[in-house]
């Protein structure tokens, strides 16, 4: 018996190496230009009063002092309501919005991606519509909405329009709809219902979109706290550490070392979480779907 062995010839790289080292170029200068104002928060919060007020500014940090982290301190330590307790409001409503708005968001793109019914185009097209709809134009109606269901001075006022959101399913459905229909047809055939083929094939599937649809809901509900807790709620123990900050550091201009240190820590928390899952969110965008 003959074996024929048939071999492919090698997939050459039309870019040289001086494009490389152009293409690394240009791509080093835009990631430093986008560092650029991260750096600068990270220096203004180690810098000395001084240093902070000084014309024309300097960018890095000459005489780094922790000194504002320290005056920050004692102005938590000093209001009546327990830091812990704002914390754990900011907590709540960015975890439990974010784990809603993933959940609802992917079980109603769902049956839009993958499954015919009547007034399907119709919904998608709102879906998109509603794209085109900042947060300031629906303030009103939201605000109605929530004095109408009895959520206004609760954390809910904040959930419930940030699991509501639109931005979820259309980029869940739009995610959804580069699985093969083979694969579903499959499941089907061994007898799995809908509700099986949604969590144990088809969110495993998308998991970089949720993963990178965390992120989003995630970064939006940390730093709706100001707003959020001049607008909806109004006990102070109910509010957020971001509206917290604002209030504690409104004492004028001494106060404005420690709102670098605490612009700062506001920052910490969707950095880490962006950078545990920045994987995902270069996979979802890159992705070049899948094909049956």
């Amino acid at each position: 018996m003959t074996v024929i062995q048939i071999r492919l010839p090698k997939k050459r790289i039309s870019r040289s190496w001086k494009g490389d080292v152009m293409l690394f170029a240009l791509l080093a200068l835009v990631g430093y230009f986008m560092a650029l104002p991260l750096v600068f928060v990270i220096s203004n919060a180690f810098k000395p009063i001084n240093e902070i007020l000084k014309f024309p500014p300097d960018f890095l940090v000459r005489n780094p002092t922790m000194t504002n982290f320290s005056d920050l301190y004692h102005l938590l330590a000093g209001s009546w309501v327990p830091v812990t307790r704002y914390l754990y409001n900011t907590f709540f409503i960015a975890i439990v919005g974010t784990a809603g708005h993933v959940i609802i968001a992917s079980m109603a793109a769902y049956p839009l991606a993958k499954r015919h019914f009547p007034g399907k185009a119709t919904l998608f097209t709102i879906v998109v519509l509603s794209l085109m709809f900042s947060a300031t134009v629906t303030q009103i109606t939201n605000y109605m909405t929530m004095s109408w269901l009895g959520f206004l001075d609760t954390h809910w006022a904040v959930i419930i329009p940030a699991i509501g959101s639109s931005l979820g399913i259309y980029l869940m459905k739009q995610y959804m709809e580069q699985i093969p229909d083979a694969l579903l047809e499959a499941a089907e055939i061994d007898g799995c219902g809908e509700f099986r083929i949604f969590w144990t094939i088809v969110m495993p599937v998308v998991k970089p979109a949720w993963l990178t649809l965390i992120i989003f809901s995630f970064q939006g509900l940390w730093g709706a706290g100001g707003a959020a807790g001049a607008m909806y709620i109004y006990s102070e123990q109910m509010k957020t550490i971001d509206y917290a900050l604002g209030q504690i550091l409104q004492g004028g201009i001494i106060r404005t070392g420690p709102s670098m240190a605490a612009t700062l820590l506001m920052l910490t928390v969707p950095i880490f979480i962006f950078i545990l899952s920045q994987s995902s969110i270069i996979q979802t965008m890159s992705t070049s779907g899948m094909k049956d």
